[in-house]
């Protein structure tokens, strides 16, 4: 389903936009579009979105728009098009974490495969935010509980670990289950996992 996701179109090209945003309107995606990186950047969506990104642009071109995004850290997942790039403008794009980078005319499925992962990267970012979120409302000894659930240990384990009683690990171990949103031992370490990785 694609209401909701937004898709910005960054291009100089009128009928380009026009045409891209037509496209991607009629298979239910919400497009705005813009005619430089200027005007993206003076007035940037107030949501997660996906840029459709010209390379070459007159004003500032789309290696120095990807920059200037990632460097205000927006929400923002970027698919390139071009007619015309050579293998080290390509890394370059992919170096700064571009999903993908289409050359035009561009093929609609190719498209709706990028902005899919383009659209799954936001998903996984947004959680990412929320688990780190709810983590900081836990407390310093319910963190510490937290931060060796995923060592495969037992309550009395973790309890002599931390010089507490395996009936208070219990108790912690419920509070942050309760505290994350989380139903099963198995989502509770894999959170405790990705927490030690990010």
């Amino acid at each position: 389903m694609t209401v909701d996701r937004l898709v910005c179109i960054v291009d100089d090209d009128l009928e380009v936009r026009d045409s891209m945003s037509l496209m991607l309107g009629l298979k239910g995606f919400d497009c705005r579009t813009y005619a430089s990186g200027i005007a993206f950047l003076s007035a940037p969506p107030t949501r997660p979105c996906c840029l459709v990104l010209d390379l070459k642009m007159g004003e500032m071109d789309g290696l120095t728009l990807q920059e200037k995004i990632n460097a205000k850290n927006l929400p923002v997942e970027i698919i390139f098009l071009t007619a015309f790039a050579d293998v080290g403008v390509i890394r370059s794009a992919f170096l700064n974490s571009a999903v993908d980078f289409l050359e035009k005319p561009v093929v609609m499925d190719q498209m709706l495969n990028a902005l899919d992962k383009g659209f799954s990267k936001l998903k996984a970012k947004e959680e990412g935010r929320s688990v780190d979120l709810l983590q900081e409302t836990l407390t310093p000894r319910e963190k510490e509980v937290f931060g060796v659930i995923s060592q495969g240990l037992t309550h009395r384990e973790i309890g002599d670990m931390l010089g507490i009683s395996p009936r208070t690990v219990e108790v912690h171990k419920g509070r942050i289950m309760e505290k994350l949103g989380v139903k099963t031992l198995a989502e509770l370490i894999k959170q405790s996992l990705r927490s030690e990785h990010s």
